[in-house]
């Protein structure tokens, strides 16, 4: 930041706590940073940062415009964010495009904000914009840990927000008015998001405590699996977070081992790599694992509701599947049972991600069904399609000390199942424990 503009940021702050309870006039150590593209919202994030400011919080202007100058001078500008893109300025500056443009800068802006929260200067976010501009910094938060104030004023909030938050803890406002100009409402919809994003950075919670988290996968039909590992678990003192393997469900939960809130995982339930796999609407996309690996947290792995592919309703079945094996969950979630080529080619990806890992992992398999219905005797129960599955994972994974495959005479669902993946997940932390 020039010297001008922090100077200028420390005289509106001096300025903001007089008649300030000195318990609130007293100043976070870290920033807002306030994001638009102040080519056409200069006027209005600046609107924003004094609201803001006014309430103690310190506030740093950030203008990632793509296009003309901006209309109001920003704390850090453009080019100076520009040059923290992974292939330098030039790579974010220049595009006549715009399209091409606001990508380049939303990269540049997340690498950007990374920096500036490894230098323990980020203490939230927020921005303001049409769809351009939503997309433009929508991408720089989801790149931001889980827990860290993020809020997003834009015309695009009362549609479909998930391409802009994905499985992050963004809180988008509605705009209401266009990103437009000052105008009653927008002064109070923008008031309104200041003090939210104040409130929060003010206020933001330690929730970490002091037992250790563990992320683990479930579905419907491994729930006594998972409900049962859980209480295990937590008895000795964990805390387990548990999410439901939609596709979203295992990206926040990698999302939060990316953010290191969650130091252990049993990815019980791994059935998302069925419908990446297969082609079915849950999936968690080709990134699933990585980052579990690349954290190198204490993993252990099963084969939970691996017999099946999810779609929506039976009508929504593409044509190509008409002939297959379906179970009709309820009238809006359609199963189809794997076959044992699809399972040799999910126990390919699952073990082509494992064989890559460098922390301690557990693979246990049930021999005896990896879902409810599987078990015997259930509608997807089928024999060969599960020993297709059990054996590519035997054949294909690289046995180490520290990599290990077992398969056990057990049903996913069986309470001894549980108890030997509670044993696995020991054995594996103290593995890593004397890494």
């Amino acid at each position: 930041m020039a010297r001008s503009s922090r100077e200028a940021v420390d005289r509106t702050r001096r300025m903001s706590n007089v008649g300030i309870p000195s318990e609130q006039a007293h100043m976070p150590e870290r920033a807002v940073y306030a994001v638009a593209t102040m080519d056409t919202k200069g006027e209005e994030i600046t609107y924003v940062a004094g609201c803001a400011r006014q309430l103690g919080v310190d506030v740093v202007v950030c203008d990632v415009g793509t296009q003309g100058p901006p209309t109001v001078e920003p704390d850090i500008a453009r080019e100076a964010i520009a040059a923290c893109h992974p292939e330098g300025a030039d790579a974010a500056l220049g595009f006549s495009d715009r399209g091409e443009a606001v990508t380049a800068m939303s990269r540049a802006l997340a690498a950007f904000l990374q920096q500036e929260l490894a230098a323990g200067k980020l203490g939230g976010v927020i921005g303001i914009g049409g769809s351009g501009g939503t997309a433009l910094v929508s991408y720089a938060m989801r790149a931001l840990p889980i827990g860290l104030p993020k809020l997003l004023v834009s015309t695009v909030a009362s549609g479909n927000t998930k391409p802009y938050v994905e499985c992050c803890d963004i809180t988008m406002m509605y705009s209401v008015v266009d990103v437009a100009g000052l105008n009653r409402v927008s002064k109070t919809v923008l008031g309104n998001a200041a003090h939210a994003i104040a409130g929060m950075a003010r206020n933001a919670k330690d929730a970490s405590g002091e037992r250790p988290a563990l992320g683990m996968t479930m579905f419907g039909v491994t729930t006594p699996c998972v409900t049962e590992v859980s209480r295990l678990l937590e008895a000795k003192g964990y805390e387990c977070l548990i999410f439901h393997a939609t596709g979203t469900g295992g990206q926040a939960m990698e999302k939060l081992v990316e953010s290191d809130m969650i130091g252990g995982v049993l990815d019980i339930t791994t059935t998302e790599v069925c419908d990446e796999v297969v082609g079915g609407v849950l999936t968690a996309g080709p990134d699933r694992i990585d980052v579990i690996l690349e954290k190198q947290v204490p993993y252990v792995v099963s084969l939970g509701a691996l017999d099946m592919v999810n779609f929506g309703a039976r009508d929504t079945v593409p044509p190509q599947f008409a002939d297959r094996l379906l179970h009709v969950h309820n009238e809006q979630v359609t199963l189809m049972r794997t076959t044992a080529d699809e399972c040799r080619e999910i126990a390919r990806w699952i073990v082509g991600k494992l064989n890559r890992s460098t922390a301690p992992v557990i693979v246990l398999i049930p021999e005896q069904g990896v879902s409810m219905i599987d078990a015997e005797g259930q509608v997807f129960h089928d024999e060969a399609a599960d020993a297709a599955l059990f054996e590519e994972f035997e054949r294909e994974l690289r046995q180490t000390p520290t990599r290990q495959l077992r398969r056990l005479p057990l049903h996913v669902n069986d309470p001894e199942f549980a108890a030997a993946l509670v044993e696995a997940y020991e054995e594996v932390q103290a593995m890593a424990a004397q890494a």
